[in-house]
């Protein structure tokens, strides 16, 4: 095991963020070496406490998002707050928000204050139409964000309404592109004399938007709309999903020239495999309908396991669609340290997902779960802003902590 530093320590994030898109961001920090210190409403705390499966009172997502972070109080709406959070800013790197533009500037905290005090900070914002243009001050979920940005449009089948994905896509691409944009900042700043830090702006409908493959330049030359197809690849073939013999469904990829020639041989097909009207995948995409036939008759005829060790032989892209109880069995997960077990206050144990992305040297980890509501308030309000017992009863007397 590496004794290395993580790669990101000596960080400091203060998170102001709450539920997904930020905090996911500042997960990744915390996971990599950045103390993340998060700050929460008193008594309240971050709604994602109180989200999805509960187990007691903390939703147990909490302990996937808020690990190795450090939890503090502070009522930002009031100026004995505010004050609080200008001092920590002082020996932060990074701030880290996800409210509406606007907010932070009416808290006496937006980018122009916090660069007086601390010339080096990063602001990290994350809304969901950015901090300029027409839309800036509407409030935008991640769910919004997905329908502006073109997702939900191309979600589901032609001939039913869009639908959603089946997890906050939207956010969670947006918090990875705050990751992104951070550490681009961190370099710029590190590397520059002045050591003059920015703004990142992520707009959670431009993260969406900046999936979309080829479309907007497709339209802008030829006039076509992408629609919705299904389990299909569109314009990529073959590339479907297919049922089997006892009803289970594999996922085949046999769209490259030498793969799908693979595919062909191995489900008995080799007058397909030779026949030129399919070597390149334009020939295929022409006939798609014909093959996707072809290979679903042969699936019928095996079970999930049969089909997929006869086509894993060949060296074909194949797989089953996992439920999330094939997942926590799965032994490659378990090899690769993506299924963690923690131990949860009660003495309860948790299975939670791995680290990603793995590096060799400096590889990230789960040191802590998520903390409890202000579990971390004495430790930095005495040792990093020198407050005293006194100061700190005082505060909470007044609902500022």
């Amino acid at each position: 095991m590496s004794m290395r530093k993580k790669p990101l320590e000596g960080v400091r994030v203060l998170e102001l963020g709450s539920l997904v898109a930020a905090p996911y961001a500042g997960k990744i920090f915390s996971e990599f070496g950045a103390e993340v210190i998060k700050v929460e409403q008193p008594k309240t705390g971050d709604p994602l406490r109180n989200w999805r499966v509960m187990h007691g009172d903390t939703s147990v997502w909490w302990y996937v998002q808020a690990r190795n972070k450090k939890s503090i109080t502070v009522n930002l709406r009031e100026e004995k707050g505010q004050e609080i959070v200008k001092r920590l800013v002082k020996e932060a790197d990074v701030v880290l928000e996800n409210f509406k533009p606007g907010t932070l500037e009416k808290w006496n905290l937006g980018y122009e204050e916090l660069k007086k005090i601390n010339p080096s900070i990063i602001l990290t914002r994350v809304s969901g139409y950015g901090q300029t243009g027409p839309y800036k001050h509407k409030p935008g979920f991640g769910s919004v964000a997905e329908a502006i940005g073109g997702l939900r449009y191309l979600t589901g089948y032609p001939d039913r309404p869009p639908v959603r994905t089946g997890v906050a896509i939207g956010d969670m691409i947006a918090g990875l592109y705050a990751v992104i944009g951070t550490l681009m900042a961190l370099f710029a700043r590190d590397n520059s004399e002045d050591r003059i830090g920015q703004v990142v702006d992520v707009a959670l409908y431009e993260s969406v938007f900046s999936m979309l493959e080829g479309m907007l330049p497709e339209y802008h030359l030829t006039g076509q709309i992408r629609q919705r197809t299904g389990s299909t690849l569109p314009g990529i073939a073959p590339s479907n999903t297919y049922e089997c013999k006892d009803g289970n469904h594999l996922v085949i990829g046999g769209n490259g020239d030498s793969i799908f020639k693979r595919l062909m041989t191995a489900i008995g097909r080799e007058d397909i495999a030779n026949d030129p009207k399919y070597a390149t995948n334009q020939g295929r995409v022409e006939n798609v309908e014909f093959l996707d036939e072809v290979i679903e008759s042969w699936t019928k005829q095996h079970t999930l396991k049969e089909a997929q060790r006869i086509l894993d032989e060949a060296q074909v892209p194949v797989g089953p669609i996992y439920t999330i109880k094939e997942i926590a069995k799965d032994e490659h997960y378990k090899e690769r340290g993506m299924l963690q077990e923690v131990t949860l206050p009660d003495g309860e144990k948790l299975l939670v997902p791995g680290i990603v992305p793995k590096l060799s040297e400096t590889p990230g980890d789960i040191g802590e779960i998520g903390p409890k509501l202000g579990e971390h308030n004495e430790e930095i309000y005495k040792n990093y802003l020198q407050l005293t017992d006194e100061e700190i009863e005082n505060l909470k007397k007044e609902g500022i902590i």
